[in-house]
């Protein structure tokens, strides 16, 4: 009888309009998975020969975006998507993600909190800065009723140094574990916050939903990790980066995930050929120790979807997944330094890490700190050019799984829509689906927009968006319509029509000075119109 009660009320709460959206029970569940510095073509359902069986069941069962785009480096995506604002606007101190984020910004968790969600996050926040992990940027003052995992934008996968739960250290856990794993790790704590959820839910008479944040720090470097997976990877990349970089283009043109007319863009002109290399065998094994974080980071979405179909959630659940940029191309010498250097591993004997790319020390164990380099980063964002830090398609296109089993039309399944989307739209794409449009925002409002329609199969032919904009580390550009405008280290304006060419090979910047001059301008105003600066916060 009470629970009855409760339901009338909120049906007429919501019929009044001092609710907004459906009754909490109706509403989607929501997980937002972002995986760390991977290319567009890693995926099995991207093109990739890497072992993604839980992504790519997603992907067939649901949608995979081929226009979806990201910010050039980890903190900015993380604060566009958590915002729905440009980075400018949504990181007030530039160039840093220590600042947090503006304080007059509405977070997305913030958002769902206020419309009745639980809102949990497990992995890498990279938000805030790890000395003050009580502090007001910390996740869980930004909306989030729990946190479990790092602040900093790089973590040591068997003894993360600023491991946390709720701004609490946690490195106990891989200090009295030696068998610990971080994105492991990450899952096991997703999962007992979901039963948590599940279980206040079953002795209440409200039956919230909940927002997942999961971010994986695979596969960002240090390439670390279990023997098991790399051995599974042992001689599958004996054939080199320039083969395998056909491979994937030809896969991805069959599939649908390019235009087949795109042409493959040049080997990096910082890459060797393959044939010949130095060193072959250490290179082999830094392309394996990076296919198996990916694939161990698969196994866990896995045990998190099988958890939603046990319990009952998964058709109700909205599962997103992307990347927060392009592949590492970062090669990093043998003085690097950094808190792994003073760190040791956890099997008692105190080995101290060696850090650095040295040829012949094959990485994997915690005793090196690695990165794959330019030339597999090059096949990682096959067919595209340029890296992590660029705004080139290799800096800025992901891949984009939505799945949404009640959400998405049957029809639907396994279809590649070719909608422009991009970081930024995904808060507001999500308040839609989770029916808190109405939801009160702070002052700054948001930059993006919805894309639900796309997801219902009623918006592929909505009026295209004005433009998108980049500006962060080595690269700035704007895409408006097919036109894009990019500059890589602040080098001269290239111009490309992307409907034509992708992979950005035919600079037209001299044939259509009067087109780069137009694109220069508007690119000039949203920088200033965006480039808030800090701000007292807003009174509550």
């Amino acid at each position: 009888m009470r629970r009855a009660k409760i339901k009338k009320l909120l049906r007429l709460l919501l019929l009044f309009g001092f609710i907004s959206g459906p009754l909490y029970a109706d509403r989607p569940n929501i997980v937002l998975i972002v995986a760390d510095d991977m290319g567009y073509s890693d995926l099995g359902c991207y093109g990739g020969e890497i072992k993604t069986p839980h992504l790519d069941a997603l992907a067939g069962s649901g949608l995979r975006f081929r226009n979806f785009y990201v910010n050039n480096m980890c903190w900015p995506t993380r604060a566009s998507l958590l915002t729905g604002l440009y980075p400018k606007t949504a990181l007030p101190e530039k160039g840093s993600a220590a600042g947090g984020l503006h304080p007059d910004a509405t977070t997305l968790p913030q958002a769902l909190r206020g419309a009745g969600y639980t809102t949990l996050m497990s992995g890498k926040w990279h938000l805030s800065n790890s000395k003050d992990p009580d502090g007001p940027n910390a996740p869980h003052h930004r909306g989030f009723d729990h946190f479990y995992g790092t602040i900093e934008g790089a973590s040591d996968f068997f003894a993360p140094v600023d491991l946390q739960l709720d701004g609490k250290s946690m490195t106990h856990e891989w200090k009295d574990n030696p068998d610990y794993y971080y994105t492991d790790a990450i899952t096991d704590h997703a999962l007992e916050f979901l039963r948590e959820a599940r279980t206040k839910n079953q002795e209440s008479s409200t039956q919230k939903p909940f927002f997942l944040y999961v971010t994986y720090t695979a596969a960002h470097w240090p390439l670390h990790a279990r023997p098991q997976d790399i051995a599974y990877y042992e001689g599958r990349y004996a054939m080199g980066w320039d083969t395998l970089r056909d491979q994937r283009h030809a896969r991805m043109k069959d599939i649908g995930v390019v235009d087949p007319n795109w042409r493959l863009s040049p080997r990096h002109p910082k890459v060797p050929a393959w044939e010949g290399i130095d060193h072959a065998a250490w290179q082999q094994r830094r392309m394996e120790v990076y296919a198996a974080q990916i694939t161990c980071m698969d196994r866990n979405v896995g045990r998190i979807v099988n958890y939603l179909k046990e319990t009952g959630a998964f058709d109700n659940t909205l599962v997103l997944y992307h990347h927060d940029n392009g592949g590492c191309h970062v090669e990093y010498g043998p003085t690097r330094r950094g808190s792994w250097s003073r760190a040791f591993t956890t099997d008692g004997k105190k080995h101290p890490i060696k850090p650095g790319n040295i040829p012949g020390l094959m990485p994997g164990p915690q005793t090196t700190f690695q990165s794959y380099g330019y030339g597999w980063a090059n096949a990682s964002n096959t067919p595209f050019r340029l890296f992590k830090q660029y705004d080139h398609e290799g800096g800025a296109r992901s891949p984009l799984i939505v799945s949404w089993p009640t959400g998405i039309p049957q029809k639907l399944a396994d279809s590649i829509p070719r909608e422009v989307c991009h970081a930024i739209d995904l808060m507001p794409t999500l308040l839609a689906a989770a029916g808190a449009a109405r939801v009160k925002q702070k002052p700054i409002p948001v930059e993006g927009r919805s894309f639900l329609g796309v997801l219902a199969g009623t918006g592929q032919n909505r009026k295209p968006r004005d433009a998108l904009f980049w500006m962060h580390a080595k690269g700035k550009a704007i895409r408006a319509g097919d036109w894009k405008l990019v500059s890589a280290d602040k080098g001269p304006w290239e111009l490309y029509n992307l409907a034509r060419d992708g992979t950005e090979l035919n600079d037209l910047a001299a044939e259509m000075p009067e087109k780069v001059a137009e694109l220069k301008k508007r690119h000039a105003e949203w920088d200033r119109r965006t480039n808030l600066g800090p701000r007292k916060p807003a009174a509550n």
